[in-house]
């Protein structure tokens, strides 16, 4: 589990182990300077921990930054050393800076975390997954999925990356997909809507929601969260995200695999097709 120190991924961490899973919990633990809001800290990752094993189930927890292969293979291998096997990943670990002022390592860190870290994550677990088959896990978003997603200019250059790094999420999982489907195993993104998590409630998508102003509060932003969903809600918990990643992780869907999830509350309605031929 990637990015588990707290928001999506310290979620799916927790009901993962109250599914009976053991964990390996992985997170930066450290700020991204061209990231403008504050990231997770080691005491976030302890708290995950803490909660795992408030459910009898074992953790590992390792501060790992995901861009560095070496630092996720050293994790996993200790975690697998400890636990016996590796079932289900979760590549989850993402940031999204945000802003018109964000400087040019903005795109570079955004493609860093959310895209070559989901590759890195799949690549040092695939060895560990040979013979018992398994489910890979990726956090996408709507932004993949959309026209232009939050490739506005406004959103600046870190916009930009974050659409370009879920749409490699989204073909990363098609083609794995096909090429890991004889061994059993099967790969999936969930690609959520507004989610309660310091992502959201961070200035940077504050500014997006509200671009009219120059400092929305989030009392601004929270006015408008609801205007892309049709279901009108501002945010899910981040626990109805992992109600869809328990299900992509449990035997329960050991014949999907290649499947884009849309927990999007219809956001994608107005943009897409029935699929069906006329």
């Amino acid at each position: 589990m990637t990015g588990a120190a707290r928001g999506q991924g310290r979620s799916h961490a927790i009901r993962l182990a109250a599914e009976g899973a053991d964990i390996i919990a992985v997170d930066l633990c450290e700020d991204i300077p061209s990231n403008e809001y504050p990231l997770a800290t080691d005491a976030d990752l302890a708290e995950t921990a803490k909660l795992v094993e408030s459910y009898d189930r074992r953790v590992l927890a390792r501060k790992a930054d995901v861009r560095e292969r070496t630092q996720l293979r050293e994790a996993v291998d200790a975690g697998v050393a400890e636990f016996g096997r590796l079932d289900v990943v979760v590549a989850n670990a993402g940031i999204a800076p945000f802003g018109k002022g964000t400087p040019l390592q903005a795109y570079f860190d955004t493609m860093g975390t959310n895209y070559i870290g989901a590759l890195n994550a799949i690549e040092v677990a695939l060895p560990h997954m040979t013979e018992n088959g398994g489910s890979i896990i990726c956090t996408g978003s709507t932004a993949a999925l959309m026209t232009h997603g939050t490739s506005n200019p406004a959103n600046g250059i870190g916009g930009a990356a974050y659409t370009t790094s879920k749409r490699h999420i989204a073909r990363l999982v098609h083609e794995l997909a096909g090429h890991l489907a004889p061994r059993r195993i099967r790969v999936n993104a969930v690609h959520p809507y507004n989610v309660d998590t310091d992502m959201l409630h961070s200035p940077p998508m504050y500014r997006v929601f509200r671009p009219d102003l120059e400092n929305p509060t989030r009392e601004d932003a929270e006015a408008v969260f609801a205007a892309g969903s049709p279901m009108g809600i501002k945010w899910m918990d981040a626990s109805e995200v992992s109600d869809s990643v328990a299900f992509l992780a449990s035997d329960e869907s050991k014949y999907i695999t290649g499947l884009q999830l849309k927990i999007d509350s219809g956001q994608m309605l107005p943009m897409s097709s029935a699929g069906i031929a006329d």
